[in-house]
């Protein structure tokens, strides 16, 4: 059975804990920076953990992850 290829855009966005939940960053923490409160700018900085309806699909795009 052939190897799987690793969608290159998944691998950097995405990695897995040890449980196997698939952390991620938050959005909007780019640029327009200067409007957006620091106690906001530095939750964005704090990793989310992808919803469940998203799961199956990013671990299809990161097989040996």
């Amino acid at each position: 059975m052939p190897k799987i290829k690793t969608h290159t855009g998944a691998k950097k966005r995405f990695k897995l804990t040890k449980n196997g939940k698939v952390k991620r960053a938050h959005a909007y923490k780019s640029h327009i920076l200067n409007k957006k409160s620091t106690k906001r700018k530095r939750n964005l900085r704090k990793v989310a953990v992808a919803d469940a309806t998203n799961v199956a699909a990013v671990k299809k795009m990161i097989p040996y992850k």
